[in-house]
């Protein structure tokens, strides 16, 4: 057995800095259906898949805000993107591009303004199209 296969390496939680820890809590728990893996303290919490199937969410408090240039996201996959997206924007994200020609996603923000994507697992053409409403 190789290295690799004694000792797998995973990703067991994703890191997103935040300025309002209960807003973030409060967001992330709704958009993901994720629950508290233990209870929140001062300076975070991570946040879990009550499956087991996907990786933890790990909110930590910040000073700093998001980077202007941010070189990590999060990409959610949607089977229904115009339902999830309208879900998360009710729930406090903003939409910050719209689908363009070609692709198959829309990027929002968080209400602590970190970029994510919804992408369409279903859908046989663009984000553009089930965007404005252009079925096959």
């Amino acid at each position: 057995m190789s290295e690799t296969e004694d000792r797998p390496l995973k990703i067991g939680s994703i890191v997103v800095d935040c300025t309002d820890l209960p807003r973030m809590i409060a967001f992330w728990t709704e958009a993901l259906y994720y629950v508290p893996r233990d209870p929140p303290s001062p300076d975070g919490v991570i946040l879990k898949d009550p499956q087991g199937r996907s990786p933890n969410l790990n909110l930590s408090l910040s000073s700093e805000g998001p980077l202007a240039e941010y070189r990590l996201h999060l990409d959610l996959y949607s089977a229904e993107p115009l339902e999830d997206v309208a879900r998360l924007v009710r729930l406090g994200a903003t939409v910050r591009w719209g689908p363009e020609p070609g692709h198959d996603f829309v990027t929002l923000s968080d209400p602590d303004g970190n970029v994510f994507d919804v992408i369409d697992t279903n859908w046989p053409g663009t984000a553009a199209d089930w965007w404005f409403g252009k079925h096959p």
